[in-house]
């Protein structure tokens, strides 16, 4: 699981990135909310964590621009005790959680651990992208007309939706698209998999391409 982490005190930003990474999270650090932001729009993230009071631009401030620019990824803030509005204000903005300062690092990386069982057993039903729509139950893909995908191009477009407009390697795809319980995949399988996906964007005369070359990274993108 990615995870970015926005804290201006170096300290507390250095327990949480040494805790992360001992559960093998793979973990960004940032110093404020104008660096978190630019992040966001460059990377793609499982989870982002913002402290709510840091220089540059606030967590709050950087927590509507995010959802602004349509990202959906899961924000948990970090807030004081006496920060009460901010918590209201920040749930509002799009905040799926917060947690008090101080907190216990058990208790976070259980909240973590929580979020990646309910990240497997739960999706969207339907996903919209540009002339695009996904149905994840349904595994189809609609626009000009419809066509069938097959469950490995479902996850894999849901997760380029998710993440339009940024860069994704080849292990965030394959780290997102297959279970532990698949067999193990490589850049040629994830290849064929772009390939048939390209192939059914057109059947169904959308606008939308990915972009990218075999190596990766891939995009999607609206033209």
């Amino acid at each position: 699981m990615r995870v970015l982490i926005a804290e201006d005190e170096q300290q507390l930003a250095h327990v949480l990135v040494t805790a992360l990474k001992s559960v093998h999270y793979e973990v960004t650090a940032v110093a404020n909310g104008e660096e978190a932001v630019k992040a966001v729009q460059e990377n793609a993230y499982d989870v982002i964590i913002l402290d709510i009071m840091m220089p540059v631009k606030d967590g709050l401030t950087a927590l509507k621009e995010i959802r602004a620019g349509g990202d959906r990824t899961y924000i948990m803030m970090l807030t004081a005790m006496a920060e009460i509005d901010d918590r209201v204000t920040g749930l509002d903005a799009g905040a799926d959680d917060y947690l008090t300062k101080p907190f216990s690092l058990k208790e976070l990386l259980a909240r973590l651990r929580s979020l990646e069982r309910r990240n497997e057993d739960y999706d969207d039903d339907v996903l919209n992208f540009a002339d695009l729509t996904l149905d994840n139950n349904e595994q189809r893909l609609e626009a000009h007309n419809s066509i069938s995908l097959s469950k490995k191009e479902t996850r894999l477009l849901q997760y380029l939706i998710l993440n339009a407009g940024k860069a994704l390697s080849i292990a965030d795809l394959i780290n997102h698209t297959w279970d532990d319980d698949d067999e193990v995949a490589d850049a040629t399988d994830l290849w064929i998999n772009i390939s048939y996906l390209r192939q059914k964007l057109q059947a169904v005369n959308s606008q939308v391409q990915i972009t990218g070359e075999q190596g990766g990274p891939f995009t999607l993108v609206k033209p």
